[in-house]
């Protein structure tokens, strides 16, 4: 059995950019197998019947001040989206569309796009711009992800997340053992290598 981290992300978090900027610190120093596993966050929340930190005022202003603190404090180029939420479908189920050996890169940009360049991702332009630097033909993946079996594949990933009683995002799955939050990816990597 192959030992690796489970990293359940939807570009709509904040904290799950944090935890993937660390875990592209961690992949250059230190052998340490990442799988990325997309999901709809708003999804999850409908499933857990959870009312996100974005529509509690207080709650979002806590989030833009801590995520703040957590940049600086790993030296993470950070600005919270003024558009802060939209809707990540679109983007999640593109994941799911494109080639293998564009989606780390895919990853990349629409992460940088958000949560360090407060690009707006609900402005289909952008997103087309975005994919044209990536050599994505727009016009196929807007198609592809429109297709039923992608709509499907993206609703049964996130249903797989809450069958493992995964709630929020980002969080690490290792040895079996659910971590949430970047605050706990130190926790996961411990867990990583203890585990034999």
């Amino acid at each position: 059995m192959n030992k690796s981290i489970e990293f359940y992300f939807d570009f709509i978090s904040p904290y799950t950019y944090l935890a993937h900027k660390r875990i592209l610190e961690i992949e250059k120093l230190e052998k340490i197998k990442f799988i990325y596993k997309p999901i709809l966050l708003g999804g999850l929340h409908n499933l857990r019947k959870i009312t996100p930190a974005a529509f509690i005022e207080a709650k979002k202003k806590f989030t833009i001040y801590d995520c703040e603190m957590v940049a600086k404090k790993f030296n993470i180029k950070f600005k919270f989206n003024e558009s802060f939420p939209i809707n990540s479908l679109s983007l999640m189920r593109g994941i799911l569309v494109i080639h293998e050996n564009k989606i780390k890169k895919y990853i990349e940009k629409f992460f940088e796009a958000y949560w360090e360049l407060n690009l707006n991702l609900s402005n289909k332009k952008i997103t087309e711009k975005i994919l044209g630097e990536l050599n994505i033909n727009s016009e196929e993946f807007f198609k592809k992800i429109n297709d039923q079996k992608t709509k499907d594949l993206l609703k049964k990933l996130t249903q797989d997340a809450f069958d493992k009683e995964i709630f929020g995002a980002p969080t690490f799955i290792v040895n079996n053992k659910l971590f949430w939050g970047q605050d706990r990816l130190n926790y996961a990597l411990e867990e990583y290598k203890n585990f034999i």
